[in-house]
């Protein structure tokens, strides 16, 4: 439990109204009850403000009510995050080395450590200060984990890679495994050794089930604060700069370079051996088939101008339609070059 006055504080927003009112958890509008925090960070939400039993709201500037009291930020989303963190999240106790994990005499570990029963760090790795393992976890040789890390149940990361600081990773994804590599011998494919490594930066996520492959040769590299949601696969020697966000399905091919503050949506795709600049959006479903420059909004497979791909988009529907007109106007045009020949004979 918090002051509303003390949780402004703690989110950078300032309060209008009862700045002493005590606040037990964050809710959703709809709901929230007394003693509940809630925020509302689409306009179309404001009329809420009339039913909400929220005791307080988060708000952007300009929204104004006499039923609850506010705390106005700039960015209410962010400022919600922040109450959340807040209010409900609180790191847990050190719990040392568990009975039924095993940690090999070599491995090193940091002060304040929690490894969970299950979970396997091997020889040669190092795990950093205030990280905690989850049951099943497995490091293998010579991984590096950062401190305050937080690896959930199952995940598994391979030789030789390395993570850094506040790295979340959720359950069942895999750091490091093997690129797709074959080298085609005329009848066969010859597995191409995967013999390099993945780092990724601080303060990056990586949500459940998706899988990292590590580099052929050299660094599959993911950039800090970048945000990797459940179900993604990013291939060997890939590179994605920082605060680039890929959602549920993404797909990157080998060797394709990302660059800063990117957002592929869901399902969406690259090609490999591609460069794609910074601040570039790939709208779900989309394929990236070739090079993007800086700054550009992205549709469709292959991607195009998300301008000319709705352009597109409404003509797709009308296809059917367009190619029987078409078909008719041969038969128009076939009947008329026929007349004109026809009036041309002496």
């Amino acid at each position: 439990m918090a002051s509303l006055a003390d949780i402004a504080a703690q989110i950078g927003g300032h309060v209008v109204g009862d700045a002493s009112l005590e606040i037990k958890r964050v809710a959703p509008i709809d709901e929230a009850r007394e003693g509940d925090l809630t925020f509302i960070a689409n306009p179309k939400y404001v009329a809420e403000l009339e039913t909400t039993q929220a005791s307080a709201v988060i708000a952007a500037p300009g929204v104004e009510s006499d039923r609850v009291a506010l705390i106005v930020s700039d960015n209410p989303y962010l400022a919600f995050a922040r109450a959340v963190e807040f209010l409900h999240v609180s790191r847990p106790a050190s719990l040392g080395v568990m009975d039924g994990a095993h940690v090999h005499p070599e491995a090193t570990l940091g002060e304040g450590v929690t490894i969970h029963p299950g979970c396997v760090v091997s020889a040669g790795a190092r795990v950093g200060n205030g990280t905690i393992l989850h049951p099943g976890v497995i490091l293998y040789s010579d991984v590096e984990v950062g401190e305050n890390c937080l690896l959930h149940a199952n995940v598994i990361v391979r030789e030789g890679c390395r993570l850094g600081d506040r790295v979340i990773v959720q359950p069942g994804a895999v750091i490091g495994s093997d690129g797709f590599g074959y080298a085609p011998d005329g009848g066969r494919y010859v597995k191409i050794p995967q013999v390099g490594i993945v780092e990724i930066g601080d303060d990056v996520e990586i949500g459940a089930a998706s899988c990292i492959d590590r580099a052929a040769l050299g660094v599959t590299r993911i950039g800090r604060g970048t945000k990797i949601d459940n179900l993604v696969q990013v291939g060997h020697n890939v590179v994605i700069g920082e605060d680039t966000i890929l959602v549920s399905q993404v797909g990157i091919a080998g060797s394709t370079t990302i660059g800063n503050h990117c957002t592929f949506g869901g399902q969406g795709a690259a090609a490999g051996h591609l460069h794609i600049g910074n601040n570039v959006t790939i709208a779900a479903r989309g394929a990236a088939a070739g090079n993007i420059p800086d700054g550009q909004v992205m549709s469709g497979a292959p991607a195009m101008p998300h301008k000319d791909w709705l352009k597109a988009s409404m003509v797709f529907p009308r296809l059917p339609d367009i190619r029987r007109e078409m078909q008719q106007l041969r038969k128009k045009v076939a009947q008329l070059e026929k007349q004109l020949e026809e009036n041309q004979d002496p």
